[in-house]
């Protein structure tokens, strides 16, 4: 039997020739460092099997990814926070290590995918969603700057204008509004988000798997580049913005629902 490690927040099956590697930090999903650190782990593990050739990604509870959980003073991402994560990495630096994965990656996108989360959505090559789906870049909502290599990721998948207007309104769309736009693919039922998942992984699966790694290699080529390219700059803005009045009234006005009183300083 082949050995996919044992993790604290996430688990690992493998059904057939699919892979399903479930987030386990309900009902939010928070994520830091260390989640990012198991999800690559089991995708490298998963990458070098030949019993897997795609992987599904999803999570239990009420949300896929709600981001950072700013109440516990997680790490967001910054050099700042990052130089005492584990390992020495910070958490930008772990994700952008998903993007390297061989093996094609599904996503099942039942709840909300929100700043970090929606970044961590972004990774696989689709999206299953459904109507109560929520999807938010909201960064420059916290005053921040988008991090996870959504820079990179967002305008690749619903092109530049649109991806302008998701970061700087942090507005949220519903499942619905991401499948037209191009941010998610298919579109069923919240109680079928992740067999549908698993239904196009083993589409997938009953492909060539030389053929669709090759297929996959060309087409996402440079990808992992330029995430790593993008996460650079993304955490030297995030570095300073982080210390200004603005962010902080940013985090405050989110954990108290209301609008923030930004001052520009």
């Amino acid at each position: 039997m082949t050995d996919f490690g044992t993790y604290s927040d996430i688990g690992v099956s493998l059904d057939g020739y699919v892979a399903t590697v479930e987030i386990r930090r309900p009902p939010h999903n928070f994520f830091d460092s260390e989640l990012i650190r198991q999800i690559g782990e089991a995708f490298e593990r998963l990458d070098a099997s030949d019993a897997c050739r795609s992987i599904v990604l999803c999570a239990e509870g009420r949300s896929f990814c709600a981001g950072a959980d700013f109440s516990k003073r997680m790490d967001t991402g910054t050099v700042q926070e990052g130089s005492r994560s584990s390992g020495g990495k910070h958490l930008y630096k772990e994700a952008s290590r998903l993007f390297r994965t061989r093996k094609p990656l599904v996503g099942a996108v039942h709840g909300a995918a929100v700043g970090g989360g929606l970044g961590l959505a972004l990774v696989p090559d689709f999206r299953v969603t459904c109507s109560e789906a929520r999807f938010s870049a909201n960064f420059n909502r916290l005053g921040f700057h988008p991090g996870f290599g959504l820079t990179e990721t967002l305008p690749r998948l619903v092109g530049a204008q649109q991806a302008a207007l998701l970061f700087y309104t942090g507005r949220r769309i519903p499942g619905d509004e991401a499948v037209r736009i191009g941010l998610a693919d298919l579109l069923v039922p919240q109680d079928e988000v992740r067999q549908a998942a698993q239904a196009l992984a083993l589409e997938i699966a009953q492909s060539s798997p030389l053929a669709v790694m090759s297929t996959r290699e060309t087409m996402r080529r440079r990808l992992a580049d330029a995430i790593d390219a993008a996460t650079e700059r993304e955490l030297v803005e995030q570095d300073w913005l982080r210390r200004t009045e603005d962010f902080n009234e940013g985090i405050k006005a989110y954990g108290e629902r209301r609008l923030p009183n930004f001052q520009g300083r």
